[in-house]
């Protein structure tokens, strides 16, 4: 389904975004693996994806820095010889209760998570625009939707990456290029493994929290020929916590 296809994925040496990568992996497509901070797990998980028979590179990249995206996209070009697909996926959390919430927190979160996939885009924009397609998914977050306590920031810099994903899909669709958002609930990954789940379940409808997986298969089809006539859209992946 992804065959011929190059996917760079950010934040994507665990998590969500790994499972992004495997799937991908497992449908054909080669992979850059983008992370910061992280070289061995990202490097573990750059072998696993070459277990699966394509071409897979990890690159150290600060998503907040736009030189650097820039840098990293070139690399990326040099080696893979194209972009298909794009995955923003790179994300922070630094909760507090806004009355608490240091501002240096508040500008972390915004800057990874919403400037991050604003700097990706960027770099990649020009490069889509030129082959007259490309995929974008970014992920945001329920958070993003209907506001969480504790999570201003996070919640602030998902909505906006909501925004951005809206806006850049107005700009490039006439350039056959689709730019879509998923907004996952809690989802089982070390982003949330020190919350109290118990009482978070009591609010999902499903009664069960989801996997790293269930967002990787809607990246699948986000990133695949079946969404095609698809922009601008956001999708949840939450158990129905937010309908």
């Amino acid at each position: 389904m992804l065959k011929g296809r190059t996917a760079v994925i950010t934040g994507a040496s665990r998590g969500i975004g790994a499972a992004i990568a495997r799937k991908f992996a497992a449908l054909g497509a080669d992979i850059a693996i983008i992370d910061y901070g992280n070289p061995d797990v990202a490097e573990a998980t750059r072998k696993s994806i070459e277990e699966l028979g394509v071409k897979a590179k990890a690159y150290l990249c600060d998503v907040t820095n736009g030189e650097k995206c820039k840098e990293t996209v070139k690399s990326i070009l040099d080696e893979f010889g194209v972009i298909d697909i794009l995955v923003n996926n790179a994300g922070i959390t630094r909760d507090n209760l806004l009355v608490m919430m240091e501002e240096s927190d508040f500008d972390a979160v915004i800057d990874t998570n919403l400037k991050g996939c604003f700097n990706m885009i960027k770099a990649c924009g020009r490069t889509f625009i030129k082959k007259k397609y490309g995929k974008i998914i970014n992920i945001s977050s329920i958070s993003g939707l209907i506001g969480l306590p504790g999570q201003a920031n996070y919640s602030a810099s998902k909505a906006g990456v909501i925004g951005l994903t809206k806006a850049v899909a107005k700009e490039l669709s006439g350039k056959n290029v689709c730019c879509n958002a998923i907004a996952p609930g809690f989802i089982q990954t070390d982003m949330t493994k020190d919350l109290d789940t118990e009482a978070y379940l009591a609010s999902i409808p499903m009664k069960k929290l989801g996997t790293p997986e269930d967002v990787a298969n809607v990246a699948a089809f986000l990133a695949s020929d079946m969404s095609d006539y698809i922009t601008g859209e956001v999708i949840r992946v939450d158990g129905g916590i937010a309908m």
